[in-house]
């Protein structure tokens, strides 16, 4: 008796850029290591007036062609690219959706550790009985927080959402145990400085710049690379171990290695590093690249939709890292295709 994730979905926007596209418009920078090092070919990004809330309603509806949407009786919503400061907009998207105003409905601000967290949130409340459906929810609109000449992160970020559903089963139980980390001390290390409480827009704010040219402001995002790099390869393979031990499991017990895709250079470390067989760890950034909370399950129901071996998959192992800094992980097992 359990928790049970039951069914994934995601969406991407109608809009895609190839590295050819970004070629044409930075000709002095070079995407091909995108293709090879990064591992991305293409991203996708919302229009002007599209939003991640926009994505999150797609993403949902396609995921009620398969369930029932009366129900759902909880909603919770990750995203770093809310509809406004307040209210939250998990209430919008109840609205949209036409879900049961019965339901209870909530957002949380994580970025690639939030589908972890998420999961955890909706284990807890099916566990618990407080809810027998919940549509966990992660939607996310980088593109809108990016300078237009910020070469380096527009390679690597897309725009994207996604709904799973987790619900109550009598006899099953596959969400395992959690195992979580945070670090404020690194902050700064991947943030949007104006906008929020602390520091208004600045309707001039200095253009700065970093690595190879790229350029950025306090009011867009910024990212140390080199420092999100060695967080991850300092905290996460060892942490990935600890993770296998609270489940009491050993590497040969793991099926499935599904991480946060941050980028394929990272991945191809941190797998080498935990010593993962190749075929067992999982890595899909070619369409789409870094969608932060999005990553892992559009990871989770692509190789679901390729997977050809019976089921069900044990020990299917999820680790999200970045923004905070935070990272999580859990074990799962999958019954059918998501």
């Amino acid at each position: 008796m359990g928790a049970v994730l039951k069914h994934v979905e995601y969406i991407f926007p109608d809009r895609a850029y190839t590295n050819d596209d970004l070629s044409k418009k930075f000709p002095d920078y070079d995407f091909s290591k995108f293709d090879t090092k990064v591992g991305i070919k293409k991203r996708y990004w919302v229009s002007e007036n599209e939003t991640a809330l926009d994505l999150a309603e797609k993403a949902c509806l396609k995921l009620f062609q398969y369930f029932d949407k009366n129900d759902v009786d909880f909603i919770i919503y990750c995203t770093q690219s809310p509809e406004y400061i307040l209210p939250t907009t998990a209430c919008i998207l109840q609205q949209r959706l036409g879900l049961n105003t019965s339901v209870g409905a909530f957002d949380f601000n994580l970025g690639c550790s939030g589908y972890i967290y998420g999961l955890s949130m909706a284990k807890g409340l099916v566990e618990t009985k407080q809810a027998k459906n919940v549509l966990l929810v992660t939607a996310e609109t980088y593109s809108k927080y990016l300078h237009s000449d910020d070469k380096s992160n527009r390679g690597i970020f897309g725009d994207a959402a996604t709904a799973t559903l987790v619900s109550f089963d009598e006899e099953k139980n596959n969400i395992q145990n959690f195992l979580f980390g945070t670090d404020g001390l690194g902050y700064d290390k991947l943030i949007i400085k104006n906008g929020a409480a602390k520091n208004k827009i600045e309707t001039n704010s200095e253009v700065k710049e970093y690595g190879s040219g790229n350029k950025y402001t306090d009011n867009e995002l910024y990212m140390d690379g080199p420092e999100i790099f060695n967080f991850t390869s300092a905290v996460i393979p060892k942490f990935t171990l600890n993770l296998l031990e609270k489940n009491n499991l050993e590497m040969e017990d793991c099926n499935l290695f599904i991480f946060h895709q941050a980028n394929q250079f990272m991945l191809d470390f941190l797998r080498k590093k935990i010593k993962a067989p190749k075929e067992r760890f999982y890595i899909d950034l070619e369409d789409g690249g870094n969608t932060v909370s999005c990553t892992i399950p559009i990871a989770l129901k692509r190789w679901s939709d390729a997977y050809s071996g019976e089921f069900p998959v044990k020990n299917i192992t999820l680790v999200g890292f970045g923004v905070g800094l935070s990272w999580g992980g859990t074990v799962i097992s999958v019954d059918r295709k998501l």
